[in-house]
């Protein structure tokens, strides 16, 4: 039931009316005494919240309302009113037919893998009797929430020369990034700012092509930066002062890097680049891999000694502020990176540039955990290591390649890069070689 980003799907058929009051239920018999129920914009959240906050109350849970916020906003707020859990009702970056819910800890970290299989054992199983009549839980709403993160961002954050900055919203929930950038001295203009869960302005997911608006408004105006959020604004990706739409590794470096002090650790998934290890070996530092998924990359943030997060996705943590992916945080740490170092562009041009080749096979969804198992099998026996935390990764002094099985799709992944075009072509050839045997075999 759940994904590593909670449950995610079409409205009405994955996800119900009725399974959220179940996953309201299951959160109150799980031992959880008070929640923080908030939404993004889409025109089914309502509802879905609706639910999640009558069975939680039904099985005698207190909930806490905060209306519409940006999922980070909802994360952080769990802490912020004596809450043991909060409920995102998002689909994040999905289309407006598609809707979902993420689980959030006291910690303002998102349900790990024991937590969610509780739950989903709950729902599946039944949550038992409700409570008596009169011990049903309350409902309380608060209007703050928004504000708080707001000023949580300024306090966190100083931009010593303030920028022009364009956001684009994407009429999502984002629009605590605009007050902040605001507060903090910025001239800002906002692309698709009225919230509205049909997205007209541009599709969720932030990507290159689906920016091309923003792009063309910065590139055309005299701004420094452009920043752009999903729908729920845990995400964020951002267009140079040229126009030019970065890729999530040159943002996983730049931020990296920058969050480095002399012997610090951050987090990066098995997938991340090359230039992200330079990077950050070059200022004294050294990544840690973890498994694909903003949840595995905020357990490993949490342990002593990391200092940063991140994902190529657009996920980025900071875990002195919060072990949620803080879209807002990071436009405003972006805006704050840029007025004190140099053009956006200027510091893009400085990172080294290696070559990757990606692919993907369709293959029974019931076999492709079987097919990066056999491949793991193969790896073994031709090399000394290979990190199988997940798929199969394996490091050469002249580059990577990784196996994994997508978590979403009936599709075996291959990512391969090199220091140079030449080994990229081998390490992508021998991935494709070990799949292929493994294909006949699993």
């Amino acid at each position: 039931m759940f994904g590593t980003s909670g449950v995610r799907g079409r409205f009405g058929e994955d996800v119900t009316a009725d399974l959220a009051l179940s996953i309201g239920r299951a959160l109150a018999t799980h031992g959880t005494e008070r929640i923080v129920v908030g939404r993004d914009p889409r025109l089914t959240g309502s509802l879905l919240a609706d639910a999640v906050s009558a069975g939680a109350r039904e099985y005698g849970a207190d909930v806490v309302r905060i209306g519409v916020a940006a999922t980070p906003t909802i994360a952080r707020s769990v802490g912020w009113y004596d809450a043991d859990a909060g409920v995102a009702v998002t689909a994040s970056h999905n289309p407006p037919e598609d809707n979902g819910l993420k689980l959030w800890t006291d910690e303002g970290m998102a349900f790990g893998e024991d937590r969610r299989r509780r739950i989903a054992e709950i729902v599946e199983e039944g949550a038992g009797e409700p409570v008596a009549w009169d011990e049903t839980g309350s409902e309380t709403k608060r209007t703050d929430a928004t504000d708080r993160h707001r000023e949580a961002l300024t306090d966190a954050v100083t931009i010593e020369e303030p920028l022009s900055v364009v956001v684009d919203v994407g009429n999502g929930a984002g629009g605590v990034t605009v007050g902040a950038l605001r507060d903090l001295g910025c001239s800002v203009t906002t692309l698709g700012g009225q919230p509205d869960g049909r997205f007209p302005s541009r599709p969720s997911e932030p990507t290159g092509a689906t920016c091309e608006t923003l792009a063309a408004h910065v590139a055309g105006t005299d701004a420094d930066l452009g920043i752009a959020h999903d729908g729920d604004a845990d995400r964020t990706m951002a267009v140079d002062e040229r126009g030019r739409f970065l890729a999530g590794d040159e943002l996983l470096a730049l931020f990296a890097g920058e969050a480095v002090a002399d012997g610090a650790r951050v987090v990066a998934p098995v997938g991340a680049s090359l230039v992200v290890d330079d990077v950050v070996e070059r200022e004294g530092g050294r990544v840690e891999r973890s498994r694909v998924g903003d949840v595995y990359v905020a357990e490993r943030a949490s342990e002593p000694g990391v200092s940063f997060g991140g994902e190529p996705s657009g996920a980025w943590i900071w875990p002195k502020q919060t072990l949620a992916p803080d879209g807002p945080l990071a436009a405003c740490r972006l805006a704050a990176l840029v007025a004190r170092e140099r053009p956006l562009s200027q510091q893009v041009a400085g990172l080294p540039a290696y070559p990757v080749e990606r692919d993907q096979i369709e293959v029974d969804p019931t076999a492709k955990e079987r097919i990066v198992d056999a491949v793991a099998r193969r790896a073994n026996e031709r090399y000394d290591e290979i990190d199988e935390r997940d798929g199969v990764r394996v490091e050469t002094d002249s580059g990577w390649f990784l196996v994994r099985a997508s978590g979403t799709q009936p599709l075996v992944r291959m990512t391969a890069q090199g220091r140079t075009e030449d080994r990229t072509v081998e390490l992508t050839e021998t991935a494709r070689e070990l799949i292929t045997e493994a294909l006949q075999t699993a």
